[in-house]
């Protein structure tokens, strides 16, 4: 059966019901890390590094691949190192680590994924190839390690609860769920983001992307996601606060490109800036730093300017509303 991230549950469960609703928030910490691995984290650069290391060559693996297959892998990843602890830095085991993440998730998400298909992305990246009983054993001890709990409950999970709890009509809906989908993507390797829930992830990332597309409705949301029994408000505000961090960094690294291809005189290739993660099952093609590569010539200049303005606009417009945002998420701790 394939896995859908945003149904973790079997089809015999209607996503909407209160008693699946009530059961992804009761066994939502069955798919996390444990607290011991967050402090491990925070208390060594070494165990940061090794992380950075393997969550970029599960990027790197799945470049081609469902996001979501990448976003699945990073969390088997996680879990299994709460459980088995930091491996030691050699290339070959943090390969071998990484690839059997993407094999698993990929099972998981593509049903008729074999051993080939994996064989054919380290055959892609001209590095080590594993024979497959290797990989085999590998995927056995995660799968120890996670306890056989493959269909994880992510923040993905929440997103449609959450959603219906504000109203957004359609379409709107759907830009703000493409929006809070980036938000998630974007901040999975934060580790600060490893002491919340999934459902605080979901909630606060969607409270980030409402302040985004709809500032003046944006009190409205946040009183009606505060309100929520299953959220503790508390920890909402500080996850919020560190999902604005990862956007703002986000938002400056947007303007540092677009400023470095304006004041260049001869094509330059990007990053598109414009592409982004989205939840649709159908596979992206990517260059090897995750984006699209695009060539910007004097032909573009006219959207190349648009673009800047767009970002710069986005910017001052989260910059007035800064007060406001620090006024709103104080009343939810307030609630």
């Amino acid at each position: 059966m394939e896995f859908d991230l945003e149904n973790p549950l079997d089809n015999s469960h209607a996503l909407l019901q209160w008693d699946a609703v009530a059961s992804l928030f009761h066994i939502e910490s069955q798919h996390t890390p444990s607290h011991t691995y967050f402090h491990s984290l925070k208390a060594s650069n070494f165990n940061i590094s090794v992380r950075r290391e393997l969550i970029s060559l599960i990027s790197k693996f799945s470049c081609s691949l469902d996001p979501l297959v990448s976003y699945l892998s990073i969390n088997y990843l996680d879990r299994f190192l709460s459980n088995h602890g930091i491996l030691k830095q050699k290339a070959w085991a943090l390969r071998l680590l990484a690839i059997s993440c993407i094999s698993l998730a990929s099972k998981m998400i593509k049903p008729g994924y074999s051993a080939i298909d994996t064989q054919a992305l380290l055959m892609n990246d001209g590095g080590i190839i594993f024979e497959t009983q290797t990989m085999q054993r590998m995927e056995g001890l995660i799968l120890g390690a996670l306890e056989w709990r493959m269909r994880s409950i992510t923040p993905f999970s929440f997103l449609t609860f959450f959603i219906t709890l504000i109203c957004v009509k359609h379409p709107m809906e759907q830009v703000l769920k493409k929006r809070v989908a980036e938000i998630i993507f974007k901040s999975q390797g934060e580790i600060k983001l490893l002491e919340f829930k999934p459902s605080i992830i979901a909630a606060s990332a969607l409270l980030c992307a409402s302040h985004e597309l709809f500032p003046f409705q944006y009190q409205s949301f946040s009183a009606a996601i505060s309100n929520c029994l299953y959220v503790k408000k508390e920890n909402m505000v500080k996850c919020y606060n560190v999902i604005q961090e990862v956007v703002g960094m986000e938002m400056e690294e947007e303007e540092c490109v677009i400023n470095e291809v304006s004041s260049s005189g001869t094509p330059v290739n990007v990053l598109d800036l414009d592409h982004k993660f989205s939840l649709s099952s159908e596979s992206e093609k990517t260059n090897n730093n995750g984006g699209m590569a695009i060539v910007v010539d004097d032909d573009d200049e006219e959207a190349l300017q648009e673009k800047k303005d767009f970002i710069i606009n986005k910017r001052r417009k989260m910059n007035n509303n800064n007060n406001n945002q620090t006024v709103h998420v104080s009343r939810i701790a307030q609630c």
